[in-house]
């Protein structure tokens, strides 16, 4: 029995030989793309107030009266001075790729955002606040701006607060699982000019 061959052997091992080069190359970029559009997706959502489509919690008023005391006059959710949606990143290692808030990631004020951000994606515990007499006047002052009716209090002399779940990163990444392999598959395609 004979073995014939038939074709251009030259560049089918010339193609072979720098096939897994260029395929490497070529997950990696789709892999980034894929992660920079899901950070679009993300902060966009921010922007709008709804991130994968799904709303945000507005803030509380008293929060908005707050805000207002300390000089900032914007109604968003997780936006007072846009930290939180700008340390929203995309590193790439290889075929593996982040997209989030960096551990090392801080606020303009010094803060972890990685530790805000897992706070409102998930909600906080309660946390019970003993009132001084200074806090008495600076919660006044926030009822009255807000517009809240004052109410006697249970004279335990404690507030009990909690930060609600707003996430803004578990939306986006649902919104773009679907459709996420033919992406990245059209994607190596067009990189390795196999596509338009």
């Amino acid at each position: 029995m004979a073995i014939s061959r038939t074709g251009d052997w030259v560049r089918a091992r010339e193609l072979l030989s720098n096939t897994s080069g260029r395929l490497k190359g070529a997950v990696e970029r789709a892999m980034k793309q894929e992660a920079h559009a899901l950070r679009n997706e993300v902060v966009s959502g921010l922007t709008a107030q709804a991130p994968g489509g799904e709303p945000i919690r507005p803030p509380a008023p008293l929060t908005l009266a707050a805000r207002q005391l300390e000089g900032f006059g914007g109604t968003k959710s997780l936006l007072v001075r846009g930290d939180l949606r700008n340390a929203i990143s995309v590193i790439a290692d290889g075929d593996e790729v982040f997209i989030g808030v960096l551990r090392s990631a801080k606020s303009s004020t010094g803060e972890s955002l990685a530790d805000i951000a897992q706070i409102q994606e998930f909600g906080g515990p309660p946390v019970i606040i003993p009132i001084t007499p200074k806090m008495r006047r600076y919660l006044a002052v926030l009822l009255k701006r807000s517009g809240t009716p004052q109410r006697s209090g249970s004279g335990r002399g404690v507030v009990v607060t909690q930060v609600p779940a707003r996430p803004f990163l578990r939306p986006a990444f649902e919104k773009l699982r679907s459709g996420a392999t033919q992406r990245l598959l059209n994607r190596i395609a067009r990189q390795l000019g196999l596509a338009p």
